[in-house]
């Protein structure tokens, strides 16, 4: 019979969960031994604000984008204290691991986790309102305690976006890497060779990179269409770079 291909999947502890000490219960939930899936890579988050909207992106323009964006930094659990607004990103891998894990997580919504799948992480959520300037109720924000990845294709940006190649061991890598060609700079939406204050290294010259990234820069930086953003590239650069990262 032939072996089945490994699959990876994201997986992040929001700030709902970190607040409320429930790290160990979703660690275990999705132990090996529940899961049957392994780690093969995690890290302690402060996310800027570039990976936040990258990480929504599809959500941009809906009347609860914003309080996304926020939710995800901390901001909401954390409004008097920054040194506490992180997340933790893993990455889980194993046969089906993006269905496995969303099987363990539950529905999104905690009302409806707790009444069709008593005994899942999301089923110790909440439904918060969301409010307008003015107070007015625009809509309801999840906090569900984790993400995870949907679909393998979405696994596969998501985890991209958190992750470089080299915070993954190189036996568990699962995506095409290569070695950077020269020194690349991000700074304002523009990509650079040269170092300039200002400008933050994404890769030098030997760095191991996702072959996906360095395909982006080149067809960035030639006026091609490239199949993903600039941002979607340089947002894992600038995890932990600074405090309270824009």
């Amino acid at each position: 019979m032939k072996e089945q291909k490994p699959e990876l999947t994201l997986v992040l502890i929001k700030p709902d969960a970190l607040k409320n000490s429930l790290t160990g219960y979703v660690l275990s939930q999705l132990s090996e031994y529940h899961a049957g899936l392994r780690f093969a890579a995690a890290k302690i988050v402060n996310v800027p604000r570039m990976l936040a909207e990258e990480h929504y992106a599809e959500h941009q323009g809906k009347p609860f984008y914003f309080s996304l964006l926020d939710f995800i930094q901390g901001q909401d659990h954390h409004p008097d204290a920054p040194e506490k607004r992180r997340v933790i990103a893993f990455v889980f891998q194993g046969p089906e691991a993006v269905q496995k894990v969303r099987d363990i997580a539950g529905p999104t919504d905690p009302h409806v986790a707790r009444e069709t799948r008593p005994g899942c992480i999301r089923a110790l959520g909440s439904i918060v309102p969301v409010k307008d300037a003015e107070g007015k109720v625009i809509g309801h924000r999840m906090d569900n305690l984790i993400h995870a990845s949907a679909t393998v294709p979405e696994a596969e940006r998501e985890i991209k976006l958190w992750f470089k190649p080299t915070d993954i061991p190189p036996l568990m890598r699962p995506y095409p890497t290569v070695i950077s060609d020269q020194h690349y700079y991000y700074h304002n939406g523009r990509i650079f060779t040269t170092y300039k204050p200002g400008r933050i290294l994404l890769m030098a010259p030997g760095s191991i990179v996702w072959k996906s990234d360095i395909d982006a820069i080149h067809a960035i930086r030639e006026g091609r269409p490239a199949a993903c953003t600039l941002e979607s590239v340089a947002g894992k650069y600038l995890i932990n770079e600074m405090p309270e990262s824009a």
